[in-house]
């Protein structure tokens, strides 16, 4: 079923590019293979330390010309389609380089809501990179970054990918770091989703120290995936999993799994990433998960964020 918003009231600009190519954009998830939530600050926000990692798990987004804007979906949407961050993000996008959004933005959801996966920022910085091809813009430029980071603290790291350092509220970049591209992995999420809010005061009742992400960095300066299974570590699992107890169980399932070689709740749940030996038993984990009614796919890391893929 798709869910279609309009932009009612469409800003007026000075100039429209005409365009007669359809990109279509891959939105890469992305897991936090390190997560070590502080303290509450006095902004109302956790600090936080965090590794995050592009995912071959990935929506797509397809940008065609059109008389105004409109968002359709081939999900439902949890909100109206107008709030949606890739709608939101072609208005805030257009208006900083001054141009009017008049398309038709159409999202292919494979990223499952809810699951700490990133999917809807990815859809975001998915459409600013769109607009900035269809526009001539180059991705580099400020003003794509600038309008990222208005919509959320990880859309930035969504229009580069691959794997970095973040801290502050997740919304500062410390460091770089190499990405591997490959190493098995599956995720698994119950089919209850875990509401932050709920996680954030769970974890604030009972908070753990978060620990340093410098073990995840060496794996990743090593490419050594045994060395980064190894080293996977979320300081907010405990609260997580006690709002809502199915997280546990799939943590704990996940782990037993012949050919595991480490798993993490990915962010605050309720997906359980894990990365595997092989693409053969990472398959086979796959499909015992789905046997026990969750949804679960096999994946692997990647070093793109963002990518225009073709134009037709």
């Amino acid at each position: 079923m798709f869910e279609r918003g309009t932009h009612k009231e469409p800003r007026s600009f000075t100039f429209r590019q005409e365009i007669d190519t359809v990109p279509r954009v891959i939105a890469p998830a992305k897991v936090n293979l390190f997560l070590g939530i502080g303290s509450l600050r006095p902004d109302g926000y956790h600090g936080l330390v965090s590794v995050f990692h592009a995912l071959a798990l990935a929506d797509e987004v397809a940008i065609e010309p059109s008389d105004r804007l409109t968002l359709e979906c081939d999900a439902e949407l949890d909100v109206p389609p107008e709030q949606n961050l890739a709608y939101r993000a072609a208005v805030a996008f257009g208006a900083q380089v001054g141009l009017e959004p008049a398309f038709t933005i159409r999202l292919t959801k494979r990223i499952p809501h809810g699951a700490g996966l990133g999917g809807g920022s990815s859809d975001a910085a998915a459409v600013i990179a769109g607009l900035a091809h269809l526009w001539g813009i180059d991705r580099q430029d400020a003003r794509c970054e600038l309008v990222a980071a208005s919509l959320g603290a990880d859309v930035p790291f969504f229009l580069t990918g691959g794997a970095a350092l973040m801290s502050g509220r997740g919304d500062e970049l410390s460091r770089e770091l190499p990405a591997i591209s490959g190493g098995s992995a599956v995720l698994v999420r119950p089919p209850t989703p875990v509401p932050t809010a709920e996680a954030y005061r769970a974890f604030d009742a009972a908070p753990l120290a978060p620990g340093e992400p410098s073990a995840v960095v060496m794996a990743l300066e090593a490419g050594d995936v045994r060395l980064l299974a190894a080293a996977l570590q979320n300081n907010m699992e405990r609260a997580s999993s006690a709002v809502v107890p199915e997280v546990a169980e799939a943590l704990r399932w996940v782990r037993d799994e012949a050919g595991v070689l480490g798993a993490i709740v990915a962010g605050s749940g309720s997906a359980v990433f894990a990365l595997c030996e092989d693409s053969v038993g990472a398959q086979a984990t796959v499909r015992r998960a789905q046997e026990r009614g969750w949804w679960s796919v096999a994946t692997h890391l990647v070093a793109h964020g963002a990518t225009v893929i073709s134009e037709g």
